[in-house]
């Protein structure tokens, strides 16, 4: 199949401005550039070298949409991932016993799984990050590199590298800056001589501290292990213990799997990066047109540590994510800004803005008011507009509190109010923010005193000692009262016939001050009525003994 002759600028930019949603804009690009494709794939892919994290989703989101997009457009697509899992293991991350430097420089498919339950250190990773994608209903063809380079996938493609090994050292060369060149003490003529587009891992230790000696212009080379010092040669084609280095590698894959789009980072896209390169190797080395690369901008965080990297160990990954947002949720954020724009999530209070954002364009589209780009964004996202409304994620996180986050208590809170609501969402965001609670923002929870605040009592009158007693009786008699009849209560018992409205409303407000600074320290709290009806009733009544 071909991936096109066509030699259009290789890159392409979307921008909030556009009349059509991003997604869609790349696939016509990519149908404009590559017109006569069966299949149009679109990949992503990377290095399983630890926590695959948010950051890394957009990459392969964005091939996602891109994907769809395609689709719509009838065409028949493709969405590949690639684990570059036959990649060396360069260092420990900073979760990882430090013990497992004796690996680095192996394969990261040979390394094993920390916690022993993956067969090796890159699967744990790749596990993880598909289960997530899963949950998304994001399904790519997963291609693990570890095992095309060991089944001689490549094999043709190597042995057409190392023949035109000069050329891609002449390309390498012509992107280096001078003053690279200068610092290194790099012969140019010394360079194309000794280099090999080859990582080879040693038979004898299996890692790549290794030289090449000789190629012999077919498929035999000649290595010195390192580490050993010893030196042997062996078929390519029979001892698949070598890969492409990345900048041909890449490019080489392009050509193999068909590949028409493929997202890149900045570190990728800017000029004279790794894009530049291989499509270079791409056009001169394996006579095939690269495909269009979309630049994408990193996400940020809100709310918890910015810096995020997998092979640190402390990258926030998608699981994470779905702890706080539900699955159309993250995806519609994601299909929301195109890529060259950054964006952010939260783990802060800023999800309460998101969530509301979310909420207000299913109510558009369920009234018809929402636009075409925003349309496709819901549509990306797997969202429908529900028939009743959902639930605000900041309310369930107030009434999640004070029913213990139990769903059948906080049903009947909401029905006893006649509230309507779309039962899934509370399903679905009832314990996502008790996560984000608990995990994250554990300070702005509600939380019983653990003893009788007696310092609060001490400054307080014999009146309002009185009214406290009365509720307490009161929740001692009534044990089955409804949130209707507390609310009745805690009304009356500081109501006096002798005080007008304004008068009465102040004396009330001040009840409420004590009951809430008794049992939580605070001088507000959630609706007095329904707090009291859902909250451990013992411990209740323990704390307002006085």
């Amino acid at each position: 199949m071909s991936n096109g002759t066509n030699s259009q600028p290789q890159t392409a930019h979307t921008t909030d401005t556009d009349s059509k949603h991003w997604g869609d804009r790349l696939a016509e690009r990519v149908v404009e550039q590559f017109p006569d494709q069966d299949v149009y794939t679109c990949a992503a892919g990377i290095s399983p070298s630890g926590v695959v994290h948010f950051g890394n989703f957009r990459d392969l989101f964005t091939a996602h949409v891109v994907a769809e997009s395609l689709k719509k457009m009838g065409k028949k697509s493709r969405l590949v991932f690639s684990w570059d899992d036959f990649d060396r293991f360069r260092k420990v991350p900073q979760n990882i016993d430090s013990s497992f430097e004796q690996y680095i420089g192996l394969p990261s498919t040979d390394v094993p799984c920390p916690d022993g339950k993956y067969a090796s250190y890159a699967e744990k990773f790749e596990k993880e990050f598909e289960a997530s994608m899963d949950a998304l209903g994001i399904r790519p063809e997963y291609i693990y590199q570890s095992d095309m380079y060991r089944a001689g996938a490549y094999d043709d493609q190597i042995i057409r590298s190392l023949k035109n090994r000069k050329s891609i050292a002449t390309t390498l060369l012509s992107l280096m800056p001078e003053k690279a060149k200068k610092a290194n003490g790099i012969d140019e003529e010394a360079y194309k001589e000794r280099y090999y587009p080859l990582v080879l891992y040693s038979r004898f230790t299996g890692k790549d501290n290794t030289k090449i000696l000789e190629y012999d212009g077919k498929s035999t080379v000649t290595y010195k292990c390192l580490d050993t010092q010893q030196t042997e040669s062996i078929d390519i084609t029979e001892h698949h213990i070598v890969k492409l280095p990345w900048k041909v590698d890449w490019p080489m894959r392009w050509g193999k799997e068909g590949v028409v789009f493929e997202p890149g980072g900045a570190d990728h896209a800017t000029p004279g990066g790794s894009f530049d390169t291989c499509r270079i190797v791409a056009r001169e080395i394996f006579d095939l047109n690269p495909p269009l690369l979309e630049e994408y901008k990193f996400v940020g965080l809100q709310g918890i540590g910015s810096k995020m990297s997998g092979s640190k160990g402390n990258g926030v990954a998608p699981k994470d994510l779905l702890e706080i947002y539900t699955p159309e949720m993250l995806k519609w954020l994601y299909a929301d800004k195109p890529p060259a724009r950054s964006f952010e999530l939260s783990f802060g209070k800023g999800i309460f803005r998101q969530y509301d954002e979310f909420d207000r364009a299913e109510a558009a589209l369920k009234n018809g008011t929402l636009d075409a780009v925003s349309t496709t964004t819901l549509e990306l996202s797997g969202a429908t507009a529900p028939a009743a409304p959902p639930i605000a994620f900041r309310q369930l996180l107030g009434l999640g509190q004070i029913v213990q986050w139990n769903e059948q208590k906080l049903r009947s809170i909401l029905d006893s109010q006649g509230t309507s609501y779309d039962t899934a969402s509370l399903t679905a965001r009832l314990p996502r923010a008790k996560a984000w609670l608990e995990k994250y923002n554990a300070e702005e929870a509600i939380a019983f005193l653990e003893s009788i605040n007696a310092a609060y009592v001490a400054d307080m009158s014999d009146e309002r000692r009185t009214h406290i007693q009365q509720l307490r009786e009161y929740l001692v008699a009534e044990e089955s009262a409804s949130i209707q009849d507390i609310e009745a209560k805690v009304y009356a018992i500081p109501k006096n016939p002798d005080l007008d409205i304004k008068e009465l409303a102040k004396v009330q407000r001040a009840f409420f001050k004590d009951v809430y600074n008794l049992l939580i320290g605070s001088d507000i709290g959630p609706r007095l009525s329904t707090f009291l009806w859902a909250a451990d009733r013992q411990k209740v009544l323990s704390l307002l003994d006085i």
